[in-house]
């Protein structure tokens, strides 16, 4: 006997298909066919002999971290573009999309962190000697930020693909420049040597441009979309520290102190990176407010 009232809802774990809904596929692109998961899918391919279960996360942690910069480099390139041809509110936008993702590069890292010391150390044996020192676009980002090292496009000698795009990447302004170029067509008095400058050189405080951004400090009203800019700047840098320490973290609860697998410090040399700033005179302005 059917315990439901009969004018009772239906409560069936089951929804049904709607007339309109798309089932055949073989002259029409499905969903798998556009992002192409086959491809995608099958590019996890673990080496552990035997099979160790967590190898799969590390894998896929860094392939997707992989396609999270893939975007964060198509944004960037975008907002240096948008820069260039004087459109900052666009830019803006650009800007506020690279946030997003970077929060999610970051949160990214408590997955690995579920992988103990014991565990990692049944995978480390298979990486060899490869590490997420060598990934090729998490150096366009930074030479796109403005940490230019020359010395990093070597270390891609061996794929001419990514050892081009760096290196071309070396040879242009970064996104920064490109706003401080933007600052002197809107008549700020940017100092002349930052806007003529070898960009392959890694980019150097300058007591100028504070004075610069201590004026827009000084009145934000009146130098709104600069004053916004800078500040979108900044939460860039501190996302991408946040980015940084976190990786320094996982790393030292995952290892500890031991060598890194491409041969660094491990933890010493990540903690290093912390003292590296993409945009040195938006911090010191700071200290100049309310003075």
């Amino acid at each position: 006997m059917d315990s439901a009232a009969p004018d009772g809802p239906d409560r069936r774990s089951k929804r049904d298909l709607e007339e309109g809904i798309q089932r055949d596929f073989t002259r029409k692109m499905s969903y798998g066919d556009y992002l192409r998961l086959d491809t995608l899918l099958s590019a996890q391919q673990p080496l552990s002999e035997p099979p160790q279960h967590d190898e799969l996360l590390f894998i896929i942690q860094h392939q997707t971290s992989e396609l999270w910069l893939k975007l964060l480099i198509h944004e960037l390139r975008s907002a240096r573009s948008l820069l260039k041809a004087d459109e900052l509110a666009p830019a803006l936008k650009r800007l506020a999309r690279v946030k997003h993702i970077q929060h999610t590069l970051t949160d990214q890292w408590s997955v690995l962190a579920t992988l103990t010391p014991s565990e990692y150390a049944e995978i480390r044996p298979f990486l060899a000697a490869s590490s997420g020192f060598q990934s090729a676009q998490y150096r366009e980002v930074e030479f796109l930020l403005g940490n230019k090292n020359p010395d990093m496009v070597a270390v891609f000698s061996h794929d001419e693909g990514a050892r081009s795009a760096l290196d071309a990447l070396l040879h242009e302004p970064s996104l920064y420049d490109e706003f401080l170029a933007y600052l002197a067509r809107r008549g700020y008095a940017v100092p002349a040597g930052l806007l003529d400058r070898d960009w392959t050189q890694p980019y150097r405080h300058d007591e100028g441009l504070v004075d610069v951004f201590a004026a827009v400090y000084a009145q934000p009203d009146e130098h709104w979309g600069v004053y916004e800019t800078c500040e979108e700047l900044v939460d860039l840098e501190d996302n991408f520290q946040q980015w940084r320490f976190r990786h320094l973290q996982v790393v030292q609860r995952t290892i500890g102190q031991k060598t890194g697998t491409g041969g660094s410090t491990g933890v010493d040399f990540l903690r290093r990176a912390l003292d590296l700033t993409f945009f040195p005179e938006l911090y010191e302005v700071r200290t100049r407010i309310g003075g």
